[in-house]
């Protein structure tokens, strides 16, 4: 190893002593030509980063004695780089210079220049460019760029399709290749078929004969009925093509077979399968009769639950659930015996659990949140009292740290993180519940008294969603609830919003796909399994598919998509 340390540095010493020799014109073997501009450099260097200039300089076909050669259709600055790069291994990637640099650089197969093209153009990546870096990529075979791009496209397709000016550039291929996509990411198949019509619309005389081949690729079926007869049966060009007809019947006949039975409730048909969802609700752990080692993930899309359960799964109840970068922690709870501060968390990807740090109190009940990628862990109760201390735990030392304590002792509260604050609101002080909240600014590590809500609540629900603060259902102490009331930090008030359908506390909440989902609880007489969403743009609550078992005092978390998302979700 020493030897060889040796040996590298002598190279990278080295290295100077050529570029210097290159620069002064001495020793050199070899004149490079581009736009009549003359650069002179050293064959033997040249052949150390390139198979090209190998080629190029002991082909049979070269003339013997051979001293210069031309680079038609390469700028002389982009040679100049080139050269530099040779010797130096360095090379400036701009925006003004990547195209050139990676189109010279793919031609004389310096696969150096083409990976440092590839990684500035991969850290420019964003909805107003990602189609024609996917152009590119396909260009010069990056694929890891192609990847990156193409998925930027399926998780953000509503944006990139509305808004993107090169979308209308897409070929048919290209197109039909990322709306056929399980994970393409839309709620709602209106917008795919709008895509299209854009698409179309840009050149309609060359594409609208396309329809019939992009149509089918939309699951129409999954469409409300009127929506589809008004505007996929009696668009223009969907009339005009007779190879829609059938499609449009095929369309027909599933929408009155769901109406009539389950008969394609397998998601076969393609038509009807659901597209996968872009992040997981999971349920972890809880209360029912006896506890319950489950985590169960509610696929959004398919409005199905799935039992992903390992052999190994060691949730609590009691206890509180948060996702940091890949891993759900869950915190905390009741081990079915004592109060416990023990922490374990779980890989979404290896689905393998991991005991990390414990807190320094045990806590049941803790508020929990994140900001900036730490957690917060506060109040709950120990084997002896309600706590009002407060702890932050840093994943990437492993370490917990004590931060000011809040100004109320409190369990059975819900906390949340809104423009990187954090709310406590509500729960109980061992005496009587409270309405009151706190803020916690993670910046000057200070707690601020809030209004309070108008309601008094323990055992209830807090999230964010759509820029304010939700209190959901709970407890008073005397009823059990299903009144709601969000919180505007604008105005520093609560208003009313229109209750769940279900009373309901103790139970699990979380914002997916854009909607605010409520799943379990307990009534005042029983536990139960019933799921609701609430939608901010209707003011209305939705009826969800019910959860596989009645359950309380589990706790929620949101995963955002996974490489293998479709462990999790219903089966397509």
């Amino acid at each position: 190893m020493m030897a060889y340390d040796m040996e590298r540095e002598m190279m990278s010493l080295a290295f100077p002593v050529f570029n210097k020799l290159r620069l002064a014109g001495q020793m050199c073997d070899v004149v490079l030509v581009a736009n009549n501009v003359k650069f002179e450099a050293h064959r033997i260097i040249l052949c150390g980063c390139s198979s090209y200039f190998q080629a190029l300089f002991n082909s049979s076909w070269n003339v013997l004695g051979k001293r210069e050669y031309k680079f038609p259709g390469v700028s002389p600055d982009t040679l100049r780089q080139i050269i530099e790069y040779a010797y130096t291994y360095s090379v400036l990637v701009t925006a003004d210079n990547v195209e050139s640099l990676l189109a010279a650089a793919d031609q004389l197969n310096i696969l150096g220049i083409v990976q440092r093209c590839s990684g500035f153009l991969h850290d420019q990546l964003c909805t107003e460019n990602c189609i024609g870096l996917l152009k590119i990529a396909d260009v010069y075979c990056l694929r890891e760029l192609h990847k990156s791009a193409f998925n930027l496209i399926l998780r953000n397709f509503k944006e990139v399709a509305i808004t993107s000016e090169e979308f209308p550039d897409l070929t048919l291929h290209e197109l039909s290749e990322i709306i056929e996509k399980d994970e393409l990411n839309v709620r709602e198949e209106g917008v795919v078929f709008e895509a299209i019509l854009r698409w179309i619309m840009h050149e309609p005389a060359n594409r609208k004969a396309h329809i019939s081949v992009l149509l089918p690729k939309v699951r129409m079926a999954r469409m409300d009925p009127e929506f589809f007869m008004r505007t996929i049966k009696k668009n223009h060009f969907v009339k005009a093509n007779v190879a829609c007809r059938p499609i449009i019947e095929d369309v027909l006949k599933t929408m009155y077979d769901l109406d009539d039975g389950p008969a394609c409730s397998d998601f076969a048909n393609p038509l009807i399968r659901p597209r996968l969802p872009s992040e997981m609700l999971l349920a972890v752990g809880g209360w029912s009769r006896h506890r319950l080692n489950r985590i169960n993930a509610y696929d959004t899309r398919a409005d199905r639950w799935v039992d992903v359960t390992q052999e190994d799964d060691k949730p609590n109840s009691c206890h509180g659930t948060v996702y940091v970068n890949g891993y759900v922690y869950c915190i905390g709870g009741y081990d079915g015996t004592h109060t416990v501060n023990t922490v374990h968390r779980f890989n979404t990807i290896t689905r393998a659990w991991q005991q990390v740090a414990p807190m320094h109190s045990c806590r049941c009940y803790p508020s929990v949140t994140v900001v900036d990628g730490h957690i917060y862990a506060m109040g709950g109760r120990d084997d002896f009292m309600r706590l009002n201390s407060a702890e932050r735990y840093d994943p990437a030392t492993n370490e917990w740290t004590l931060i000011r304590p809040m100004q109320e002792r409190r369990n059975c509260a819900g906390a949340t993180t809104l423009n990187g604050k954090i709310y406590v609101c509500g729960g109980f002080t061992g005496a009587e519940p409270v309405s009151a909240v706190e803020c916690y600014d993670p910046l000057t590590g200070e707690w601020t008294t809030i209004a309070p809500m108008s309601s008094p609540r323990y055992g209830h629900g807090v999230v964010a969603y759509k820029g304010r603060i939700y209190a959901v259902g709970g407890t008073d102490g005397s009823q059990y609830l299903r009144s709601v009331e969000a919180y505007d930090p604008t105005t520093n008030s609560w208003h009313t919003v229109a209750p769940m359908s279900t009373i309901r506390s103790y139970f699990g909440i979380a914002v997916v796909d854009d909607q605010l989902f409520v799943l379990g609880g307990y009534d005042g007489l029983g536990v139960n399994k019933k799921v609701e969403c609430y939608d901010a743009e209707t003011g209305s609550w939705y009826h969800a598919q019910d959860m596989i078992a009645a359950n309380d005092t589990f706790s929620c978390c949101v995963v955002p998509a996974l490489p293998r998302i479709v462990q999790y979700a219903s089966p397509r």
